[in-house]
């Protein structure tokens, strides 16, 4: 049974081995996850789902932070099993959709290791076929999602993908950067998520997020949460000699 951990209050972090996901609490006694993990997640998070006391129909949203294999790969099996819809930033639609390739990222040497690594990975351990899913709302800079616990501003964070986007929530000082960010084991050094489109753009969109000043749990999708301190940690942070 994958582990289920209350990163912050009515937020639990479902791990995976490549990108986690994020269960939030409703307030209309509904959920919604934050991104959905590689294809044939679904039966996990749906799991997750259930020990929190939800059913399957208490899904109502999925907000895809980008358009990567790692993070919408089990929407279009959720999307059928729950009825939720789908939320994910206005330029990644067209790849979250299947109406246009993915652009391939700019990749540094340690980058294509990497990236290698993974591909390689999934080919052995027998990943389902990615399963495109139709978006219901396209989410723009300044949106909010006033169905949350508190109001959340939409930020557009590009770079990693050309539409990703991070979720603000000032009142819980919590930040969802998506792959803009990513962390070292113990969520105590916090790092540019490395296979972007256009690294420029993306420590941008990293330094960005690290001025933010409502801002003390990180629920990154790769590594450990940054759980307190979170300022402190990002203005640490050298994004641009990562993954050099």
């Amino acid at each position: 049974m994958d582990t289920l951990t209350e990163t912050a209050s009515a937020v639990w972090q479902l791990p995976f081995p490549v990108g986690h996901v994020y269960v939030v609490a409703l307030p209309d006694d509904g959920y919604a996850v934050v991104d959905t993990g590689i294809p044939g997640s679904a039966p996990a998070i749906l799991d997750a789902l259930a020990r929190l006391g939800g059913r399957p129909d208490q899904l109502r949203q999925i907000v895809l932070t980008h358009s990567h294999v790692d993070h919408m790969g089990s929407a279009a099996d959720l999307v059928a099993a729950t009825g939720a819809r789908v939320l994910a930033g206005a330029p990644d639609v067209p790849y979250i959709s299947g109406t246009a390739p993915e652009p391939w990222p700019a990749l540094t040497a340690a980058e294509q290791t990497l990236h290698d690594g993974i591909m390689a990975n999934f080919a052995t351990s027998g990943v389902p076929p990615l399963r495109h899913v139709e978006v219901d709302v396209a989410l723009q800079e300044g949106d909010t999602l006033d169905d949350w616990p508190e109001p959340v501003r939409v930020l557009h964070v590009p770079g990693h993908t050309p539409g990703g986007i991070a979720l603000h929530l000032p009142e819980s000082r919590l930040l969802f950067p998506g792959d803009i960010i990513g962390t070292a084991p113990g969520g105590t050094h916090a790092v540019l998520g490395p296979i972007n489109v256009d690294r420029e753009t993306a420590i941008a969109s990293f330094r960005r997020l690290a001025a933010l000043d409502d801002v003390d749990t990180v629920c990154v999708p790769h590594g450990d949460p940054i759980r307190g301190g979170a300022r402190a940690v990002l203005a640490a942070a050298t994004p641009e000699t990562d993954w050099l």
